[in-house]
């Protein structure tokens, strides 16, 4: 059974009980105050999080004040999947999501998804900063969302308690966590390990209560959600090096006249230099501090991780637009 990426109605209402509680859903008051609502589930020091506050500083200045943005970071209201529902619908004004929740929306977000599809940091923000990128925002406009820019997730690896990963025979009934994604469930259980589908917030807890063997994700993710505190080993598979989104809600966007959303536009792309700043220190910060830890790194030959991801490429990309878009971006590697 697919995933719909949809929240239940349990999470829809925590939603926007939380949100109605800060006085956010009065589309009057919204107005006159001039913020804009953001929500990240990472840390209010974390790069993205660091970069939508940046954006803030530059509307603020650039308007005498006029607009902002006011961000609630660390999961405040919700999960990527609960806050993403709540921006489509105009609840929420702005929102830094990571790509699974817009795959099971999107499927014009898939080819930036796939494992293995950029060869390296630089290739993957080459792609985006091109037509490429635009296309893949400009397909979020149909589901209410407006798409202003790409940040980096980094290059995401997988951690365990269990034993240093070499070879995908390493994963072989592994429990791992997942995003509630499709493709990344498809991802693991193609590698032999079992994917475990739960929420962001929930990684730390399930690592020390057992309920998982280990997750995977970014260098400063490991650090700053403190999942190395739980887990011994992480494998520099670098399986993924997916984008996050950072998006307006189409009801906010078309209550902004023309010269306000150039500049929101504007500011969002300026955004994306300051978060890149941030995220290269962070990783080198965060490097520094697993080589302190008692936590052991190893680096793996990629090519019979990639050789598995065949028949997942072949699952999600289906329809000739995607597939041109994996063809343009495959071309653009290697340079």
């Amino acid at each position: 059974m697919k995933m719909t990426g949809r929240i239940g109605r349990r999470g829809f209402l925590a939603g926007t009980a939380a949100i109605g509680a800060m006085g956010m859903l009065g589309g009057c008051e919204r107005r006159m105050s001039g913020l804009l609502t953001s929500a990240d589930a990472h840390p209010v020091d974390y790069p993205t999080s660091k970069a939508v506050s940046y954006m803030g500083e530059l509307l603020a200045e650039r308007t005498g004040g006029r607009l902002g943005i006011k961000l609630y970071a660390g999961g405040q209201l919700g999960s990527e999947t609960d806050t993403l529902e709540i921006t489509s619908f105009g609840g929420l004004d702005l929102n830094r999501v990571n790509l699974a929740p817009l795959n099971s929306m999107e499927p014009m977000t898939l080819p930036l998804s796939l494992p293995f599809v950029f060869d390296s940091v630089d290739h993957m923000r080459r792609v985006v900063d091109s037509e490429i990128g635009d296309e893949v925002l400009a397909s979020l406009e149909p589901h209410g969302l407006v798409g202003l820019c790409f940040y980096d997730s980094g290059a995401r690896s997988f951690y365990n308690k269990a034993r240093p990963i070499n070879s995908p025979s390493d994963m072989k009934g592994m429990k791992l966590r997942v995003p509630a994604s499709d493709l990344y469930v498809a991802m693991v259980n193609a590698l032999g390990a079992n994917a475990v589908p739960i929420s962001f917030g929930e990684i730390y807890q399930s690592l020390t209560q057992g309920v998982i063997d280990g997750a995977e994700n970014n260098w400063p993710t490991l650090v700053s959600e403190r999942h190395y505190e739980a887990i011994n080993y992480f494998s520099l598979t670098e399986h993924l090096l997916t984008p996050e989104a950072l998006v307006m809600s189409k009801a906010s966007w078309d209550r902004l006249d023309a010269s306000d959303r150039d500049l929101v536009a504007r500011t969002a792309k300026e955004s994306v230099i300051k978060m890149r700043e941030l995220w290269d220190a962070k990783v080198e910060e965060a490097k520094a501090a697993i080589a302190a830890s008692d936590v052991v790194v190893n680096s793996v030959d990629k090519q019979p991780f990639a050789d598995l991801m065949k028949p997942v490429w072949s699952e999600f990309i289906t329809t000739p637009q995607q597939q041109s878009i994996v063809e343009r971006i495959t071309a653009m590697g290697g340079q």
